[in-house]
């Protein structure tokens, strides 16, 4: 079984995220209080807010941040009124970028966006011009001290409702479809593996890699849109030897 690393871009991302702790704390806010708008409190009875959940966990918000704004948001408190936008273009060489946005001023977020892509090398497209480039996937990783036994862990992982099993340098990438998601989860846990990450995310169907001077402007247009306080998740196909 093959496939390209999501997980080192993931663990990339977390490093930069413990330095910005109060940012992503800020974030993920406003994801908890939209999937309470859309859901409902009950974790329990909301998939999304559930999810979000695990998310503010990963990160090791505290459980009053928490409470505070699922609080906030079912009790009406916040009148902030955020749209849910994707956002769709290029980058440096041609490569596909989606970004998922939170946003109570579209017009801000779509002009700075813009020009972000403008300044290093892409351009801000129309809607759909590369959602077809990637799919929807659950996403579970289990680092290899995990595994004893690692037939057995695929087979494990193949009965609980995986689609695809991926042994890298240090981790298991474990991929479903994101309606077996939870069930794949349970299912690992059940098995006594513990999570190091899981997510429903968008993996490309074929990367593109850079180098050079069109790496460089990718990571740079990268790390702008993840540090914009309105983004809250963002695809790419781009892949670099560094």
């Amino acid at each position: 079984m093959s496939g390209h690393s999501k997980w080192a871009n993931i663990k990339r991302t977390k490093e930069k995220v413990d330095a910005k702790r109060g940012q992503i704390f800020s974030k993920i806010g406003r994801e908890l209080i939209v999937a309470v708008r859309h859901g409902g409190p009950n974790p329990d009875a909301n998939i999304r807010l559930r999810a979000v959940i695990q998310k503010a966990r990963e990160h090791n918000m505290p459980l009053e941040n928490i409470n505070r704004a699922i609080a906030k948001a079912s009790g009406g408190a916040d009148d902030a009124n955020f749209e849910e936008i994707t956002y769709e273009g290029y980058g440096p060489g041609g490569t596909a970028v989606m970004v998922e946005a939170l946003t109570d001023n579209r017009n801000r977020t779509a002009s700075d966006l813009r020009h972000y892509f403008s300044k290093y090398g892409g351009n801000l497209g129309e809607t759909g011009c590369v959602s077809w480039m990637f799919k929807e996937k659950g996403l579970v990783i289990v680092e290899t001290d995990q595994v004893k036994d690692e037939d057995a862990f695929m087979m494990q992982a193949l009965e609980a409702g995986a689609e695809d099993v991926v042994r890298q340098e240090d981790s298991f990438e474990v991929t479903c479809a994101p309606g077996d998601f939870e069930a794949l989860k349970e299912g690992l846990v059940k098995a006594g593996y513990r999570l190091s990450h899981a997510e429903v995310t968008k993996l490309p169907n074929t990367y593109v890699k850079l180098a050079g001077d069109d790496a460089t402007r990718m990571a740079k247009l990268l790390e702008l849109l993840e540090d914009h306080d309105d983004v809250q998740n963002v695809y790419t196909n781009y892949e670099s030897d560094d």
